[in-house]
């Protein structure tokens, strides 16, 4: 079967053949860390993680690049103002490059908690500084950008193809949306390839110009070619991404190599809060750290998962709370069969699997149909469900086989089951174990002896083993 994908440069789904058969280079936009990540970060990098994840088990070898903005962002994604990490700095009194390493890190444990696959590189803007001084000073030699004051600019008029992404025509671009009209360009549209560092600037380097820094647009050109090539496979960030940002990686991009920039553009809706878009500029934002104290994270990862990543995701605690019920459901017939396998407590009964591998594959090559996936795997755990529920087990191939199904799909392409998530439901049932026993000792110290022996039976009915010693009650489980 083949894998379909939207791509947002042509509107389309298309099949998807790399550029190098049995490889894939990808490239996200990676967060610009000069605050916690919240929900809508979570969003983008858990439905590109899904990607990730598919491609791999398709049997594509893939290089994940995903950068780290620490530098050149500017307040409201223009090119005037301050940069968004120097703001950060001035409010939590420290350099901008502390405020850069600790919420890198701090981005780096969210993702990990949500079982979000590393990517294979890494790259910081502010290490690659020399590479896109470079790439401005041959923009300059082609004629596609031009010096005032110490900063660069971008000709738009200059690239023919200016808008093809975002469908937008230079001359329909009104001034002032999402574009700070400076007296500096030659039009309005024009953006800034690097920019003279005013007094007091602190994150700024030596160029041909003179001191300053590099635009947020080239810094993702500079690294995206470094390290996947002048064409590549897949870009991938957010709706938000695709005008200005994602429109001007091609226009510099392009006007560079002379050779198409990237094959399929692909990007994740957005998270709402009543409708509006979830951000920190508006302040309705819910960050990962804040949502974890309450939610399990991948309750979170399954709650993203049932929307499709081109989907809007309307966020809320009752709409988490719901997804956390159907999540239990799919961890708790994993769990069982992981307890069936281990014990080997096996049945007679039998189960096809092929209909539902079938749907499943069928699914995720509709462009990464991750809801339609999951309700594959629910109709799975409740053809189980019957099954159990009727007093009967699986056979030892069908047990095997289902739970070889749940691991591969759930937990590898989906990434919904881990090890230390499993670990932490082991953990919570000897705590209610151990609560049990401490609730029998208290009603044998009050002569409540029915009570007593109630919670020993059931407990023996759930294959645990009470041991009376002298001075405690051990337990352990049956055979």
């Amino acid at each position: 079967m083949k894998l379909l994908i939207y791509n947002t440069l042509s509107r389309t789904k298309e099949n998807f053949l790399p550029l190098k058969k049995g490889e894939v280079g990808i490239y996200v936009c990676g967060p610009t860390v000069y605050g916690d990540s919240h929900i809508g970060h979570a969003k983008s990098y858990v439905s590109f993680d899904i990607i990730v994840r598919y491609l791999r088990y398709s049997g594509y070898k893939v290089k994940y690049v995903q950068n780290i903005t620490d530098v050149g962002h500017l307040v409201g994604d223009i090119d005037e103002g301050e940069d968004k990490i120097e703001k950060q700095s001035k409010l939590e009194k420290k350099h901008p490059m502390e405020i850069a390493e600790l919420y890198t890190q701090s981005y780096f444990s969210d993702m990990d908690k949500l079982n979000i696959l590393r990517p294979n590189i890494s790259p910081r803007a502010t290490g690659h500084i020399t590479e896109q001084i470079e790439m401005v000073k041959n923009l300059i030699s082609k004629g596609f950008a031009y010096e005032v004051n110490g900063s660069v600019y971008f000709e738009v008029n200059k690239f023919k193809g200016y808008g093809k992404l975002s469908n937008r025509k230079v001359d329909e671009l009104s001034e002032g949306t999402r574009i700070v009209v400076s007296k500096e360009k030659r039009h309005s549209a024009d953006f800034a390839l690097w920019k003279k560092a005013e007094k007091g600037h602190i994150m700024q380097w030596q160029s041909p110009w003179g001191n300053g820094y590099p635009g947020w647009h080239l810094e993702c050109s500079a690294m995206s070619i470094k390290y996947l090539g002048e064409s590549f496979d897949i870009h991938g960030g957010g709706i938000e991404n695709q005008f200005p940002h994602h429109e001007c990686e091609i226009a510099q991009s392009e006007a560079v190599t002379k050779k198409p920039f990237v094959k399929y553009w692909l990007h994740n809706n957005m998270v709402t809060v009543d409708g509006k878009k979830m951000g920190k500029s508006l302040g309705n934002f819910t960050t990962l750290k804040q949502a974890f104290k309450k939610f399990n994270p991948l309750e979170i990862r399954f709650f993203i998962l049932q929307s499709h990543y081109r989907s809007t995701l309307d966020f809320s605690e009752t709409a988490i709370e719901g997804a956390k019920k159907g999540y239990e459901k799919l961890l708790n017939v994993y769990s069982q069969l992981k307890k069936f396998c281990e014990n080997k407590n096996y049945g007679e009964v039998s189960i096809s699997l092929k209909k539902y591998n079938d749907d499943f594959i069928t699914a995720m090559n509709d462009d990464f149909n991750t809801p339609q996936a999951i309700a594959v795997m629910f109709d799975l755990s409740k053809e189980i469900y019957k099954i159990t529920s009727s007093e009967n087990l699986l056979n030892k191939k069908s047990t095997t086989d289902v739970l070889q199904f749940i691991t591969e799909k759930g937990k590898d392409i989906l990434g919904l089951f881990s090890d230390e998530n499993l670990k932490t439901e082991s953990a919570i049932d000897k705590e209610l174990i151990e609560l049990l026993i401490q609730t029998r000792n208290e009603a044998r110290k009050l002569k409540q002896f029915s009570l007593s022996d109630f919670i020993r039976n059931n407990l023996s009915k759930l294959g645990i083993i009470l041991e009376d010693k002298k001075d405690k009650t051990e337990w352990k489980k049956k055979k």
